[in-house]
């Protein structure tokens, strides 16, 4: 079964990007070269965060869950929870 993980990435300005990826430095690489359309706009990006490996039905609703917080109060609290790094 294939494992993937949420991640978090960052910016110079602070900007917050949230995906899933099963190779997040290959993934990393996609959004600092171009290959992500919203992405390529905003790097370069570096990785912050990133998840414990999950199904991809997991990471799916964890990536929604995070992305509804907004940098809110909740954030911190389901990173600490669901931390791989």
């Amino acid at each position: 079964m294939k494992e993937y993980r949420v991640y978090m990435l960052e910016n110079l300005l602070a900007r917050r990007y949230i995906g899933l990826s099963e190779d997040v430095n290959i993934r990393l690489a996609d959004h600092n070269s171009g290959k992500s359309k919203y992405t390529s706009k905003h790097g370069p990006w570096r990785i912050i965060w990133t998840s414990k490996p999950m199904s991809l039905s997991d990471a799916r609703k964890l990536e929604n869950l995070l992305k509804k917080q907004k940098g809110g109060n909740g954030l911190k609290p389901l990173l600490d929870q669901h931390s791989g790094s």
